[in-house]
């Protein structure tokens, strides 16, 4: 698939706008997903995933086919919502105060599976920070890896299995807090 992806790549740099098309309805979702899990106004997403296509548009033609398509794509949209959160003056710094650490913690399913309800998964989902929430979407949403992670974030691998490794814990004190409450 992620050949058939790279064509259409190719035909878009050509100016091929049923490619584009192929394209937009191929991973718009999984975009506009990654995209509004870092932000939480509707219409300012649907902007962005408007400009992360149009630079496809632009661009194509700088796909150097070194990573998926969609880790490309995902990359693109990392950076315009980092603007964005630039612009309302809401980044966090890079940097966390947590060690560094790896993931050993066993299938990542597990830390979301311990929430009952998808309102509880996602109130939890909004506790995390930007960067944690973005490694955890990627991830688990997405089927990114974490090299493909840390390409898209612009961080070492290793950052993307600590963000992972603390968001999984964070998740589930979350969610073991709020099973049998109320959301």
């Amino acid at each position: 698939m992620d050949g058939d992806q790279a064509e259409l790549l190719r035909r878009i740099a050509a100016g091929d706008r049923g490619a584009f098309q192929d394209l937009y309805r191929a991973l718009e979702r999984p975009v506009f997903r990654f995209i509004r899990a870092r932000l939480n106004d509707p219409f300012e997403c649907h902007d962005i995933l408007h400009d992360v296509f149009m630079e496809i548009w632009r661009h194509a033609g700088r796909y150097e086919g070194r990573s998926k398509v969609q880790t490309w794509v995902m990359g693109i949209a990392y950076r315009k919502v980092i603007d964005a959160l630039r612009r309302q003056g809401r980044v966090e710094l890079p940097g966390e105060d947590m060690p560094e650490t790896a993931d050993d913690a066993p299938a990542g399913e597990a830390c979301l599976a311990a929430g009952q309800e998808a309102a509880h998964v996602r109130f939890c989902l909004d506790q995390l920070s930007g960067d944690h929430r973005t490694a955890v979407t990627l991830a688990f949403w997405e089927d990114l890896s974490y090299g493909e992670i840390a390409e898209v974030a612009g961080v070492p691998e290793g950052t993307v299995k600590t963000r992972i490794f603390h968001a999984k814990k964070l998740l589930l004190r979350c969610l073991a807090g709020r099973i049998g409450g109320t959301p």
